[in-house]
């Protein structure tokens, strides 16, 4: 049975597939040719990242792909419904890159703290005669430590953040319309661990509360953070965004910054992608990257082997 890989696969899991008698295709397909490439060639199996959509049209003109695949956590590219309506199995590996989007977060966190973004920019340009002076621009760095740590959407992801912060010894606040509460297991390299128990709390006082805001919600119809929750929010916040693009109001996120309300933002995810506003990329108080969240060699070796581990049990085991 074929396999196409179309936005790639990790060596691990093609090494699984392949033992599991997989035959895996990384060609990579234009998005108007991938129905009749997977019709052509017997593909029975469709992995996709964010780049490859797969809409009603794919579904519907190939009666014998059996799974649709998603190499990460968001479906908003596949039309998920439609798909199981239709009988195909459709999977995504949640558990796979939550370390890693949760490390970005604390990159970005760290980076604004200490205006790294800046001040990388400026550095090159004026370091050898204007030294004093940027050294002066960028004393007023702050701690994480001790600092209040608003997540927003405390699933998989969210909680992996929620770890992270509360081993820099801050503390954790969240909101989440589904989950009520959650156990917080701290792993120490030793063996050691603590449990630290969060109860969520409305959006409103999350955002109210939070020195600092990070993301982590799928897509959605209409802004998450808005003009509204920008008035609510404490003067000097930062805050991150390596979630969904879309779910914060970029306009209104400028504002912010140009106000001096939000004293940096960090965004992996962009309301345009992928063609991100050139009010965004330049702005001085962004720190930017260009949605990689789970773009680690770790996270990406688990995808593969979570997918081909998911395929396998599917397709030869039943």
């Amino acid at each position: 049975m074929k396999v196409l890989a179309n936005d790639g696969i990790s060596k691990s899991g093609i090494k699984a597939l392949e033992k599991g008698g997989f035959e895996v295709i990384t060609t990579k397909v234009a998005q108007e040719q991938v129905a009749n490439f997977i019709n052509t060639n017997d593909v029975k199996v469709l992995l996709v990242r964010s780049a490859t959509k797969v809409r009603k049209d794919i579904i519907d003109a190939c009666p014998g792909l059996k799974i649709i695949g998603r190499g990460g956590v968001g479906m908003d590219n596949i039309d998920v419904a439609y798909a199981r309506e239709k009988g195909l199995h459709v999977i995504n590996t949640p558990a796979s890159s939550s370390e890693s989007v949760a490390e970005l977060v604390f990159a970005h966190l760290f980076t604004g703290v200490r205006f790294l973004h800046d001040a990388n920019r400026n550095m090159p340009l004026e370091g050898d005669t204007n030294f004093d002076g940027l050294k002066k621009a960028y004393a007023n760095g702050i701690e994480l430590r001790g600092k209040t740590l608003g997540i927003i959407g405390f699933g998989r992801i969210g909680q992996a953040v929620a770890k992270m912060a509360l081993g820099l010894g801050m503390k954790v606040i969240a909101a989440d319309k589904y989950v009520n509460e959650a156990v917080i297991r701290v792993d120490f390299y030793n063996g050691q661990f603590i449990n630290v128990e969060i109860v969520t709390e409305s959006l409103d006082d999350v955002i109210k509360h939070s020195d600092f805001i990070t993301l982590h919600v799928p897509a959605q119809d209409g802004y998450v953070i808005d003009k509204a929750e920008f008035q609510l929010m404490k003067e000097n916040v930062g805050i991150v965004n390596c979630a969904r693009g879309g779910v914060i109001n970029e306009v209104a996120l400028i504002e912010a910054l140009d106000e001096g309300k939000v004293l940096f933002a960090g965004l992996d995810v962009f309301e345009k992608e992928p063609t991100p506003e050139i009010q965004i990329l330049m702005h001085p108080k962004i720190s930017l990257t260009p949605h990689i969240g789970a773009a680690t060699e770790e996270a990406q070796d688990r995808i593969g082997t979570e997918l081909a581990e998911q395929i396998i049990s599917l397709l030869k085991n039943n």
